[in-house]
């Protein structure tokens, strides 16, 4: 048997075996394709996903869930242009999903992102790879990693890119960058902004408001707002002013015929204009005759954004009187009576701006029938129209003209229901505009039928300072009269305001000068909260002392208090009318007094008054000096006083001490103080007439208060001045001023000393305000 001899091998087949074409019916299916090593299975496997997900947010997230995301994010930065394509095909359009984004941010794919961008790649890649940086820009901490990936330079780069698509996601991703969200992360908003003008981002971003693509309404509209925050910094704003930038802007706004683009064209103008600085630049642009062209365009987006323009830019003093010489308010005027809300509030803003300060433009919005329009806004409108209408009716009442035609057309009702606002600037504005109008009496009468003056009043119990002031203001200004000062005084105005004033973060000099107008039209109340009536402090009938009352205690009105049952309180003392006085002067002996008193004028100054005048007796100084006679006193030969007037003027005020002192009961010496029976008269006469309230005329048994209080009245009624004070334990006092000079001396000038009177121990003398004899007199 022969030795086996070995087969030769078969020679190897030298074709390839075919591939075969792979349909996937799942989604897993699918996402498991996408480990392949073929890349004609990857490639379709990628574009399964890309239409897969096109169809919804459910699939995005289902894809999600089956891991689509590991292996996508692998396959755009493969070697095969088709697989990166696909991929990022798919990946861009999953992005869009805000579950898919949160993942997205964990896999650190920015870089890889930024990678492709360059200009050697394809298109597509660049449309779904900046899709993808739009997405996830939305996010701060995305939008930081862009920015230190040096995503910026690229995404600058594709806004001159030939694809519209390309161009709008780079904007996006641009807008989001430079875009201020939160006050904290404004430095880092700020470095992207100043990057961006750096990188030579402007430019392009302008080019593209002259694109000519057929389809540019969203792209425009990106552009724009990249624009607007861009110019947020007066220093990014002028730079682009000097490369024509601004100038472009502004005649885009004519250009594009696109309601709205043109509306975010003139918002990113309105932006422009939020400082001085970019105001001046765009008045020397002639901004104004643009944005007055726009008002004639009917869409009402444009004519509500070209309205907002129009306040920001009349905050600039020149502008002002430019949109007037240039017939622009007339044209404003027109968006009052628009139905649309928006564009009403714009007017109103504008048409408060226009006129704040400038008379000339107050009268134009008159004679464009403005203030009737205003007028009725302020009723049933949106609290922002309520505050502007309020402010520019108030601009413009400061016109005499003006301000009688508003208060014809209703203006005082309409105002009343805004002061129950809630709104800060619905108050500040209508409080503003009701201390303009209510300068007059009838003004101050119709408030006060209209029922505004409690609401006013309750104004006072706001925390807000700017609605408080303006609360005290026009209280002040209503306090003019004394119908409505003592309206508001029931009201609770006085004790408010005493509240007010004892906070040292409430209170404010208009708080102060409030409370002393309203106490000017009411003594009463003024006397028993001061203790003191001053000089131009004039008594009338109806005065009443109620004695002092604790500081935020509300006073009770004389009707009030007469309604109490007679119980063994101090009583209150009223001033009566004249006729009570004359009888009382009567009774006294001294009808030379009542001559004085209602002659007033041609007094017969005889010997004998003289001798009362020259018997006048005046206390040492507390320099120790000697008493002085009254002829001191007298006017000095060669002045020009009338001399008949200044004598007849200390013979009333003498026959005054004297009458005040005869019918209270006479001279009382200091020692018989304590025996005097005031208290126990006055007992008596509440008694005698059921009442705690006594008339002044009654008392014949008076103690200091009682006198100091009827030679204040009477010295009221004969034009003198007078003061009363009220100290401790009944004491009470007047003060007096008496102008004295240098007999031998001719000057010229003549200095006023202050006297107090006495009415209790020796009537007549007058006591030097700050001596001893003038302390004892005060006090016990």
């Amino acid at each position: 048997m022969g030795k086996k001899v070995k087969k030769e091998s078969e020679t190897p087949c030298k074709e390839t075996f075919e591939a075969l074409p792979v349909e996937s019916k799942t989604p897993a299916t699918t996402v498991l394709l996408l480990s392949s090593p073929e890349e004609d299975i990857v490639i379709k496997a990628c574009e399964a996903i890309h239409i897969f997900a096109e169809k919804g947010d459910e699939n995005k997230v289902s894809l999600l869930e089956l891991g689509a995301l590991g292996p996508l994010c692998q396959l755009i930065a493969h070697n095969n242009k088709l697989v990166r394509r696909n991929a990022f095909m798919a990946l861009g359009i999953m992005a869009i999903n805000g579950d898919v984004k949160k993942a997205l941010k964990k896999m650190d794919v920015i870089p890889q992102l930024i990678d492709k961008l360059s200009l050697e790649e394809d298109t597509v890649v660049h449309e779904f790879a900046t899709l993808c940086l739009a997405s996830l820009s939305v996010d701060f901490v995305c939008k930081v990693q862009i920015f230190d990936n040096n995503g910026l330079p690229p995404l600058i780069e594709l806004l001159s890119s030939q694809d519209p698509d390309v161009k709008k996601n780079s904007l996006e991703s641009i807008f989001n960058l430079v875009q201020v969200r939160e006050v904290a992360k404004y430095i880092f908003d700020y470095q992207c902004r100043l990057a961006f003008h750096e990188l030579g981002g402007i430019p392009p971003l302008l080019e593209l408001l002259n694109s000519d693509f057929p389809d540019l309404s969203d792209l425009h509209a990106e552009a724009l707002r990249v624009l607007a925050n861009c110019l947020r910094d007066s220093e990014r704003v002028q730079l682009i002013h000097k490369d024509g930038g601004l100038k472009r802007l502004i005649d885009f706004l004519l250009t594009s015929n696109v309601s709205e683009i043109q509306t975010g064209a003139v918002q990113c103008i309105t932006r422009v204009a939020q400082s001085y600085e970019n105001r001046k630049l765009l008045h020397e642009l002639n901004l104004e005759k643009t944005l007055i062209e726009l008002m004639s365009v009917s869409e009402i987006g444009v004519k509500t954004a070209t309205c907002q323009a129009v306040a920001a830019m009349s905050l600039h003093l020149a502008s002002k009187d430019c949109f007037r010489d240039l017939g622009g308010i007339p044209a404003v005027v027109q968006g009052l009576s628009s139905e649309s809300p928006k564009l009403r509030e714009a007017t109103t803003q504008a048409l408060s701006n226009l006129t704040y300060n400038n008379h000339h433009n107050a009268l134009a919005v008159y004679k464009a029938g403005g203030h009737e329009i205003l007028i009725q806004l302020l009723r049933g409108s949106c609290s922002r129209t309520v505050a502007n209408a309020s402010a520019t009716l108030g601009n413009m009442a400061r016109q005499e003209v003006v301000r009688c035609r508003i208060l014809s057309h209703g203006a005082i009702h309409a105002l009343v229901e805004p002061l129950n606002s809630t709104d800060k600037w619905v108050l500040v504005n209508t409080t503003q505009c009701l201390a303009a109008l209510v300068c007059d009496t009838e003004a101050r009468a119709e408030l006060l039928r209209a029922g505004g003056l409690h609401p006013l009043v309750n104004l006072l119990q706001s925390h807000d300072k700017d609605v408080l002031n303006n609360a005290c203001l026009t209280i002040n200004v209503c306090a003019s009269d004394e119908a409505t000062a003592v309206e508001m005084c029931k009201f609770g105005a006085l004790e408010l305001l005493q509240e007010i004033n004892q906070s040292v973060n409430r209170r404010s000099s208009l708080s102060q000068l409030a409370m002393m107008s309203l106490l000017d039209f009411n003594l009463s109340v003024k006397y028993s909260l001061t203790g003191h009536l001053a000089f131009s402090d004039i008594i009338n009938d109806g005065f009443y002392d109620a004695g002092k009352f604790p500081t935020g205690q509300r006073i009770l009105t004389l009707e009030e208090l007469s309604r109490q049952p007679v119980n063994q309180h101090r009583p209150i003392i009223v001033v009566n009318t004249a006729s009570e006085y004359e009888a009382n002067i009567a009774a006294s002996g001294l009808k030379i007094w009542a001559k004085i008193t209602y002659t007033k004028h041609k007094i017969d100054l005889s010997s004998e008054l003289l001798m009362l005048l020259f018997s006048f007796k005046v206390t040492p100084n507390s320099d120790g000096n000697t008493q002085k006679g009254v002829n001191h006193y007298l006017p000095v030969p060669g002045h020009k006083t009338n001399t008949s007037a200044f004598v007849t003027c200390f013979v009333s005020m003498y026959l005054g001490v004297r009458l005040v002192s005869e019918v209270m009961g006479g001279a009382v010496k200091m020692e018989k103080l304590h025996e005097f029976p005031w208290v126990l008269h006055l007992s008596e006469l509440k008694f005698q007439l059921h009442s705690n309230i006594i008339p002044i005329g009654s008392i014949r048994r008076g103690f200091y208060c009682h006198r100091a209080l009827l030679f204040k009245c009477l010295a009221d009624c004969m034009g003198m001045s007078s003061t009363l004070v009220r100290g401790e334990y009944n004491r009470a006092w007047n003060e007096i001023l008496v102008f004295s000079g240098n007999p031998s001396s001719h000057g010229h000038s003549s200095q006023p000393c202050r006297f107090i009177i006495d009415l209790m121990h020796q009537p007549g003398s007058l006591l030097g305000a700050t001596t001893p004899a003038a302390v004892q007199y005060q006090t016990i």
